[in-house]
């Protein structure tokens, strides 16, 4: 082989790495915003549903003069899972909206006391539009949870590592909750 057949070679790998090096960072951009749209979903979900619980907790006081404990238990949790979505912290949130999710449970469980309650079509509505929110809630941490291990995996494998190190590709946190909100719900409890 002559100067020139390998200066030309030289020239085509470097073409090739550098093509490859492109597609590896535009893949890593791809996750980047990925991950960021299914937080962005998760979130105004979050807000939904924290515009309309003050309007459940207002409906439930006309009827529940008794029962003040389990609003201010729904209330304090509502402020935790603001506090953490706005500052990102993804293990408060995680245990915040287990604290809210409680408190909704026990909530929805005292309005069975309160026939006139449970008969009023504002608390009904409500209800299923909380209810609604959280079903939806849990199918968007799922996709967030997916996105972001794809995205830690990819900027963990080689040759990706070299592209994610160089442009500060980070590795995300996954929306986790404690132990006691993985466990089997005892549903014969709920209704006893």
């Amino acid at each position: 082989m002559d100067t020139k057949s390998i200066i030309y070679l030289l020239i085509a790998i470097l073409i090739v790495a550098v093509v490859y090096g492109i597609m590896i960072y535009n893949s890593l951009v791809d996750l980047k915003h990925s991950v960021s749209q299914a937080w962005s979903n998760i979130d105004v979900l979050l807000k939904q549903r924290h515009d309309e619980l003050p309007k459940l907790v207002e409906t439930c006081k006309q009827y529940m003069g008794y029962e003040q404990e389990t609003l201010k238990q729904v209330i304090a949790a509502r402020s935790r899972v603001a506090s953490a979505r706005d500052a990102g912290d993804l293990p408060a949130l995680g245990a915040a909206e287990n604290m809210l999710r409680t408190g909704l449970g026990s909530l929805f469980a005292v309005v069975e006391d309160y026939p006139e309650l449970k008969a009023s079509e504002k608390f009904q509505h409500l209800q299923t539009r909380i209810t609604g929110l959280e079903n939806s809630i849990a199918d968007r941490r799922e996709y967030y949870n997916e996105a972001v291990k794809i995205n830690n995996v990819r900027i963990e494998q080689f040759p990706e590592v070299i592209i994610a190190n160089w442009f500060k590709f980070n590795a995300r946190d996954l929306l986790e909750f404690n132990a006691t909100e993985k466990q089997d719900v005892a549903v014969g409890r709920l209704f006893s």
